[in-house]
């Protein structure tokens, strides 16, 4: 009875995995139909993600920036408090690198050369004695209990990756992805700045594909470190395989609602309308089981 039990949960797991590829694949089909002559209206959709991409990152790595506080910096007004110089640089300069790979990863494929150069411009201004290099003889890092690769072993685990994720032309491309980040922040590369470069390599890949970039949020820290911990137990990928599906729908649908020119408004307002709960709507946003998205942490949906 529990052989049967434990099939039966496969095939469901199966199943439920097969209707998350569909649509995300329907949903691609859709907003690249949508998009045909409307590339600077997702080029102003892109920029007006780029201060909540930047604090949600930095905020992961302990950042003590609002989102609030981050858009001030980006647009070089003055904040109400004294903020580090440090915090500033890391904000400018992962902005600066979020604009940069929408256009370049539409010219190149993720290379080594490529992670260095990025690296160099997320750690300009805050520490030029270790930025666009990976660490050397006798710098060691550990993440948690997890002690990093030795120095003399990662330009040949990077290289080996990039390969490897180059050459697979048969995994899903979410699990490609998921797979690649983990290995690489289990790598741990850099002695600064690992975590912001390996998210900004997620929408690097995604880009590459087609796809829209995703946030990978403050709020889901818990979940996304929990990723790696279930991979660095048993080199598992559903959790971040989870976070990534999720993030992309929710990208997916943002970008077709104003592709439509739909209405957007707030989940509380969409939940009145149809005159249920707004906690069972707000679960079903989080699911992503409708077309739901935020905007500066709010949901919102396109009417």
């Amino acid at each position: 009875m529990t052989k049967y039990r434990e099939f039966d949960t496969i095939l469901l797991y199966m199943a439920t995995l097969q209707l998350v590829k569909d649509r995300i694949k329907k949903l691609k089909e859709e907003y690249d139909r949508l998009r045909i002559g409307k590339e600077s209206l997702l080029r102003i959709i892109d920029e007006a993600e780029i201060a909540e991409s930047v604090y949600n990152s930095n905020a992961i790595e302990n950042s003590t920036l609002t989102l609030k506080e981050t858009e001030k910096i980006l647009l070089e007004m003055e904040v109400s408090r004294d903020v580090s110089l440090r915090e500033v640089f890391e904000a400018k300069n992962l902005a600066r690198v979020i604009e940069y790979i929408r256009k370049k990863s539409q010219e190149e494929d993720l290379s080594k050369e490529m992670i260095l150069l990025l690296h160099k411009m997320l750690i300009e201004n805050i520490d030029e004695n270790i930025s666009g290099r990976f660490r050397k003889e006798h710098e060691y890092v550990r993440v948690g209990t997890h002690i990093a690769t030795s120095p003399e072993h990662i330009e040949r685990m990077i290289e080996e990756a990039l390969i490897q994720y180059s050459s697979d032309n048969e995994t899903y491309f979410v699990d490609k992805i998921a797979n690649f980040h983990l290995y690489f922040e289990t790598i741990h590369p850099f002695n600064d700045g690992n975590g912001r470069i390996g998210r900004v390599i997620i929408n690097y890949l995604l880009y590459r594909l087609g796809f829209p970039g995703i946030i990978i949020r403050d709020k889901e820290k818990k979940l996304y470190y929990q990723g790696f911990e279930e991979y660095l137990d048993s080199k598992a990928t559903k959790k971040a395989e989870k976070i990534i599906t999720l993030a992309l729908t929710e990208s997916l649908n943002k970008r077709i609602a104003y592709l439509k020119g739909n209405k957007i408004i707030a989940l509380t307002e969409y939940a009145q309308k149809l005159g249920k709960p707004t906690s069972a709507i707000l679960n079903a946003a989080k699911r992503q089981t409708i077309p739901a998205f935020r905007e500066k942490g709010v949901w919102k949906i396109g009417v």
